[in-house]
């Protein structure tokens, strides 16, 4: 999902959509739901979100853990997602997003949805070592078949910062009826570590290039979207090692190296820091504001999107999906007037944010493609129910030039016929 710190109202909006935990402890606040102490029973409206380093965004956040409200299960439309993917089994889709052990939903038609539960409800031991906090909150995942087995990344992190690690999964079969149906945890791929990193290891996304190399993309905030080369079983950075940076944004360069870009780390004591100027520039401005980078290959291209922007506010939302292309998987990619994404280009793929009557923003996408048609898979702010996020599938427009676009009141997708 979002990086770290975007997480903050986020959990408000899944929390109003149904499915959350609550407690008022400490201000872990992956997404996967907390809510704040005292909130309504399912069903009930839920408060509005509030920004970002402010006291009413830090007691939403206050912690993981006790009492459960029963999520929405469906069958419904447009459910309740954040950081969507998707990929067809047989004749099942199934989407995959942010929640307690990676949320799983499943369709028939990619219009009707019904959860089928987490796919990690035991979070893996190794989570302990690098987020002590976290519960099993699992970020943004991402999901490939590659010789008849399912890989399922995720992220786990603590609020504010790059406590964060990128770990894998692997299933033969995607069908919860199934026998041979078991989730194995294979352990973490990649860490980030404050202090150390300049860059967040949050919202994977694996591509396999023209060669079968499989690579690694990730990345939130600070120095931008990181790409590594992992080894022939996915699960480990090859030897040795081939790292990249693929695309990033304009980060103010006062900024102490813990801090994300918008002054919302809890560990640091932004006072001492900064100056008040900077601290309330820092909070308002989009500093490195990029993330949640998916690969597509439409030959001749490789098309990187990204999210630019803030996500989790609800109606206030800015979050929005960027794309640049390149021949070569590790770049440069470049937008449509030549701009190269390490230098802060991106062309804009989702239309009609600021005319739809529903739809605040949206962002955090998957793209894939089904029977030959391609599709934008992402969650929008639903301006007609509180700014709750939902999924959202559209197709993809191609111009005469090759670049994409969405339109996001298009109509859903409906029945189309595996992921490429």
């Amino acid at each position: 999902m979002s990086r770290s710190t975007s997480t903050l109202a986020l959990l408000l909006l899944l929390a109003g959509a149904g499915g959350v935990t609550a407690q008022a402890t400490s201000p872990q606040p992956p997404p996967g739901a907390p809510r704040p102490a005292g909130q309504p029973p399912a069903g009930a409206p839920a408060a509005a979100p509030a920004a970002p380093g402010t006291p009413g965004a830090a007691a939403a956040l206050a912690g993981q853990g006790a009492a459960r409200v029963a999520p929405p299960t469906g069958p419904m439309e447009e459910p309740p997602f954040h950081d969507p993917v998707m990929i067809r089994a047989g004749k099942t889709y199934y989407a995959f997003g942010t929640g307690r052990g990676v949320s799983v939903w499943s369709s028939p038609d990619m219009k009707v949805w019904t959860s089928v539960g987490p796919a990690l409800p035991t979070p893996p031991e190794w989570i302990k070592g690098v987020a002590p906090s976290n519960r099993g909150d699992m970020w943004a995942p991402d999901i490939i078949e590659r010789g008849g087995t399912y890989y399922l990344y995720y992220a786990v992190s603590a609020f504010g910062r790059n406590t964060s690690a990128i770990g894998v999964a692997t299933n033969v079969t995607l069908d919860p009826a199934d026998p041979r149906f078991k989730w194995q945890d294979r352990g973490m791929v990649v860490q980030s570590v404050p202090g150390r990193d300049m860059w967040n290891a949050i919202d994977p996304n694996v591509v396999i290039d023209s060669a079968g190399t499989p690579w690694l993309d990730f990345g939130s905030f600070w120095g931008g979207i990181k790409m590594v080369k992992l080894d022939s079983t996915l699960t480990r950075v090859a030897q040795p090692e081939d790292w990249r940076t693929i695309a990033a944004r304009d980060r103010y360069w006062k900024l102490d190296e813990r801090d994300a870009g918008d002054a919302a780390n809890p560990e640091l004591k932004y006072d001492s820091i900064y100056p008040a100027r900077i601290t309330q520039a820092n909070q308002a401005m989009q500093n490195g504001a990029i993330e949640a980078p998916i690969i597509f290959y439409k030959a001749p291209y490789w098309y990187l999107f990204v999210s630019w922007d803030r996500c989790c506010r609800g109606v206030e939302s800015s979050y929005k999906v960027v794309v640049g292309r390149s021949k070569d998987i590790t770049g440069p990619y470049v937008d449509r007037e030549g701009e190269k994404m390490i230098y802060g280009g991106g062309s804009l793929v989702v239309q009609g944010f600021g005319e739809s009557p529903r739809w605040a923003a949206g962002g955090h996408n998957d793209a894939v493609t089904f029977d030959g048609v391609d599709y934008l898979v992402f969650h929008a702010y639903d301006k007609t129910d509180q700014g709750r996020s939902k999924l959202l599938i559209r197709p993809i427009t191609w111009d005469r030039h090759g670049w994409p676009s969405v339109e996001v009141d298009a109509p859903m997708a409906g029945v189309a016929k595996g992921k490429k």
